[in-house]
C-alpha cells in the first residue's frame, strides 16, 4: 500500500477554500455548498474505496475478491468512481449527475438523496470548462482515512460551512449557529452513550455533530449515540447527512421536511417519537406557516395554544416539548428575546411555565445569532427535574460575557465555564443568576423578562424592580398601539388598492 500524506488542517482548508474560489462570479455565494460538498463527497467516497481495495487485495491479491461489497463501506458502481468523472471534458455536469445518482441507487439503505439537488446540468450557471477545473483542482489531493481520519476531514467541512456562512450574510441563519454557543448548550444537556439526540431544524447538523464530538472529547463511547434530524431544504438536509458521514456517525437520520407540517419520525403507533437530548434552533418568527392545520394538530402539539400567524416560534415550542422523552428528556433552545415576553404568546407562555418543563433561562449577548446583531436566549426544558428543583427556574443574564473580533462574536471557554458554573449550581448569584417559583414568575404575569429576575451588579432595591416591570408595562402597551396603527395603514392601502 502507498505511504499516507497526511493532509495538515491548514492544507485541508486551502484545498477546500480553493474550489469555491473558483465559483466566485458565477454563482451566489449562498450557493456554494450545493455544488462543492457533493464534489468532497464523491471524491471521499471513491479515495475511501480505493483504500479499502487495496488493503483488500494484501489480504486475497485476488481483484474480484477485493471488490467484494463485505470489504467496502460503500459501493460505487462501473462508471461512477472520481477518475470515471476525470476522464470526462464535455457535458461533465450531467456525467457528474449521473455518478452521483447511481452511487445513490447503489446504496438504497444509506445514500439515497445525499448529494442533493444541484442543477449540474445548467452550462450557463456552470459550464464544462469550470467543473473541469473543479475535479482536477480536487484530483490534488487523495481523500484516504489514512491521509485524512475522519474527525479532521469533518473540521474541514466545519470550517467550509462557517466560511460560506461568512460569504452568504444573513440568509447562513438558516443552516449555521454559532458553533462556541452550540458547544455550549451540548455541555448543559450532558449527553451519554447509546442517548438518542434531536434537532428539528438540523440545519447541516451541526448540533448534533457537537453531541458526538463532545463526548469524544470526553473519552466517552460516541459512536453509538443514534443522531436524528429534519431540515426543511432539501440542498441543506443532503449536507448534513454528508456531514454525519464524514464525522463518521454511522447512526445518523436526517429527513427532508417541513417538522411542523409533516414531522419526520413517529413512534410506530401514530405518535411523535421522543428522544433524550433536543438541541435547537429553530428560524424564528416565521409567517408562512400553516396556522390552520395546527389547530388540529394530530400530535396534540398544540396543548398550550396556537401561536399567532406572525410567529411560530411557540409551535417549534411545542413540537420540542412533546418531542422529550418523558423521563430522560432534557432541550436546549436558541430563540430570539421575544419569545420571553411577547403581550400575543402569554396565554402560551403561560402554559409553558405551568408545565414545569423549563429549567433555565439564559440570555446572551448581542451577535451570537449568526450574522445577526440579535441578542439570544437559550431555554432549557427537562421533562424530570430533581424534586428540590421542581417548581422552580433558574435566570441567567450572561449578556456581558460575550467576545467580540472583527465582525464575529463568540464565547471564550472561560465564559463557557461560568455561565456551566451557574447553569449547574442552580442558586442565587447576585448580578448574574436567580432562581425564581412558578409563582413568582406567575406574579410577573407570566413573564420571563430576564431583569424582572436577576438584579443588577451590587443588588438592586425593590424601586429598581418596579421601575422595570413599568417600563415592560410602558413597552407593551406602545406595542399594542404600534400594532394597531400599523393595521390602520395596511386597512387604508386595502381600500385604495381596491378602489
Amino acid at each position: 500500500m502507498n505511504t499516507p500524506v497526511r493532509i495538515t488542517q491548514r492544507e485541508l482548508e486551502s484545498y477546500l477554500w480553493g474550489a469555491a474560489v473558483l465559483l466566485r462570479g458565477l454563482i451566489d455565494a449562498g450557493d456554494y455548498k450545493q455544488y462543492i460538498f457533493p464534489l468532497v463527497f464523491l471524491k471521499r467516497l471513491s479515495d475511501v474505496y480505493d483504500e479499502e481495495h487495496a488493503a483488500a487485495m494484501e489480504v486475497y491479491g485476488d481483484e474480484e475478491l477485493a471488490d467484494l461489497p463485505e470489504n467496502h463501506r460503500f459501493a460505487i458502481p462501473d462508471g461512477a468512481h472520481w477518475d470515471d468523472i476525470r476522464k470526462i471534458t464535455t457535458n461533465t455536469g450531467a456525467a457528474i449527475l449521473k455518478a452521483m445518482r447511481a452511487i445513490e441507487s447503489a446504496n438504497p439503505d444509506t445514500l439515497p438523496g445525499v448529494f442533493g439537488d444541484g442543477d449540474w446540468g445548467n452550462k450557463n450557471l456552470l459550464p464544462d470548462s469550470t467543473l473541469n477545473d473543479l475535479i482536477e483542482h480536487f484530483s490534488t489531493k487523495t481523500l484516504s482515512v489514512a491521509n485524512l481520519p475522519e474527525d479532521e476531514l469533518g473540521q474541514g467541512y466545519e470550517f467550509l460551512i462557517k466560511k460560506f456562512a461568512d460569504d452568504s450574510g444573513h440568509t447562513a441563519q438558516e443552516f449555521y449557529t454559532n458553533r462556541t454557543l452550540v458547544h455550549l448548550m451540548t455541555m448543559m444537556l450532558k449527553p451519554e452513550p447509546g442517548e438518542s439526540v434531536y434537532d428539528p431544524t438540523c440545519g447541516t447538523g451541526g448540533m448534533l455533530i457537537s453531541t458526538a464530538a463532545e463526548l469524544r472529547r470526553q473519552g466517552k463511547e460516541w459512536r453509538n449515540l443514534r443522531l436524528y434530524g429534519q431540515e426543511l431544504n432539501y440542498g441543506t438536509s443532503a449536507i448534513a447527512r454528508m456531514n454525519l458521514f464524514l464525522h463518521g456517525i454511522a447512526d445518523g437520520h436526517i429527513a427532508h421536511g417541513d417538522v411542523l407540517a409533516t414531522p419526520a419520525f413517529h413512534d410506530g403507533r401514530g405518535r411523535l417519537r421522543t428522544f433524550d437530548v433536543v438541541l435547537a434552533n429553530p428560524p424564528y418568527s416565521i409567517k408562512a406557516w400553516n396556522r390552520g392545520a395546527f389547530t388540529k394538530d394530530p400530535y396534540g402539539r398544540n396543548a398550550w395554544g396556537v401561536p399567532p400567524q406572525g410567529r411560530a416560534d411557540y409551535a417549534f415550542f411545542q413540537h420540542i416539548a412533546k418531542s422529550l422523552d418523558p423521563k430522560t428528556g432534557r432541550a436546549a433552545i436558541l430563540f430570539p428575546h421575544g419569545v420571553l415576553f411577547r403581550l400575543e404568546e402569554t396565554a402560551l407562555r403561560e402554559a409553558l411555565v405551568r408545565s414545569d418543563l423549563v429549567e433555565c433561562v439564559l440570555g446572551l449577548g448581542a451577535g451570537l445569532f449568526y450574522n445577526s446583531p440579535m441578542e439570544a436566549v437559550v431555554i432549557t426544558l427537562r421533562s424530570q427535574k430533581p424534586a428540590e428543583r421542581r417548581g422552580k427556574v433558574l435566570f441567567i443574564n450572561a449578556v456581558n460575557d460575550v467576545a467580540r473580533e472583527q465582525t464575529q462574536s463568540f464565547l471564550r471557554e472561560s465564559h463557557q465555564q461560568k455561565i456551566l458554573d451557574a447553569y449547574e449550581a442552580f442558586t442565587d448569584e447576585p448580578g448574574f443568576a436567580a432562581v425564581a417559583s412558578v409563582d413568582q414568575i406567575a406574579s410577573k404575569g407570566y413573564s420571563l423578562a430576564i431583569p424582572l429576575f436577576v438584579s443588577t451588579a451590587g443588588g438592586a432595591d425593590d424601586r429598581v424592580e418596579i421601575d422595570i416591570e413599568a417600563a415592560v408595562a410602558h413597552w407593551r402597551k406602545a406595542t399594542v398601539a404600534a400594532d394597531s396603527a400599523i393595521e390602520g395603514v395596511f386597512e387604508m392601502l386595502r381600500q385604495e388598492a381596491g378602489k
